[in-house]
């Protein structure tokens, strides 16, 4: 196989889409196993799978909708779109996938192949049905990525905060109103109707009103979250400096004033029209809003595993 053909066949896995799929890491951090081999390997190994299953979907959104992409602004330049990569090509790709995801999957754990197994029709439901409708189109997305959060949990079976699946959940509705609002901004009402049909019956007030509403909510709910999560064990040589009011502090709230941040500047870039119509482009390429994540996820894991008690 030449280059020519294997770089387009790389870019139309997505990869840089493979990000949502950390997700599944969320329940071993938040559990203080993370650096445990025998729960960070079988996880890893599931977030190996979960990117074969994204990227056989993503080729199959591609092949659905190879007609409205060629009009969008970016994803015209997709390998299927700019005819780099046959249709043929692309479905006998993604089955592979798609089935190598699943056997693995099924080989893994039972638990992780009926996740993958929901988490794969979803998504073909959703291709082919759902993300014509509006609200529903959003909403899957959250749900999709409350699946990978109980893949993560359930292929070793550590428990999961229900305040966690609900940030998740409302984060991922943040995310997938802004990329609607982005898209409108984009193109012109016209286009963006033709590139994706539920955009005609989306108002931007409304979509406005959804992104400000979600990402108050993702706020509400990490707060939550951190408030709720059982005592880490005690750090005596730093309350013995502090009142006797923080004798037993939630310190996971240390970080959400960073999150706060996080959130406001995932707005801003939106509002502007600064961040294309990718969260996860905006994720690596906007650096205050990557600094702000890198600086949350250093946060979490010193408070988590490495003040000494």
């Amino acid at each position: 196989m030449t280059k020519s053909f294997l770089l387009p066949v790389f870019m139309s896995l997505r990869p840089l889409q493979w990000l949502k799929n950390l997700a599944i890491f969320s329940a071993i951090l938040f559990s203080g196993r993370l650096f445990n081999p025998n729960y960070l390997w079988p996880v890893f190994f599931a977030f190996l799978i979960f990117n074969l299953l994204s990227s056989g979907m993503y080729i199959i959104n591609d092949l659905i909708d190879v007609e409205r992409d060629k009009i969008h602004i970016y994803k015209r330049f997709r390998p299927i779109a700019a005819g780099s990569i046959s249709k043929k090509i692309g479905l006998l790709l993604a089955v592979v996938l798609i089935l190598i995801g699943l056997y693995f999957s099924f080989e893994l754990s039972t638990n992780l192949f009926v996740v993958a197994l929901v988490f794969v029709f979803l998504q073909l439901f959703y291709n082919l049905l759902l993300k014509f409708i509006i609200l529903l189109d959003i909403v899957t997305i959250a749900i999709a990525f409350m699946l990978r959060i109980f893949a993560g949990s359930l292929v070793v079976l550590v428990p999961l905060s229900s305040w966690l699946i609900l940030t998740t959940m409302m984060l991922a509705l943040l995310l997938a109103a802004g990329k609607r609002r982005a898209e409108l901004t984009l193109l012109t009402e016209r286009l963006a109707g033709k590139h994706r049909e539920t955009l005609y019956h989306y108002p931007m007030k409304l979509l406005d009103g959804i992104t400000f509403m979600m990402g108050a909510a993702s706020l509400i709910t990490y707060s939550l979250f951190t408030f709720s999560e059982s005592e880490l064990p005690s750090k005596n040589f730093i309350v013995s400096y502090l009142p006797q009011t923080l004798e037993s502090p939630k310190w996971l709230m240390i970080t959400i004033p960073i999150v706060v941040y996080g959130i406001l500047r995932y707005l801003y870039v939106i509002f502007e029209g600064k961040g294309g119509d990718s969260p996860e482009k905006i994720l690596i390429s906007d650096l205050p809003l990557s600094l702000s994540i890198l600086a949350w996820l250093i946060g979490v894991l010193i408070i988590i595993y490495f003040i000494p008690s």
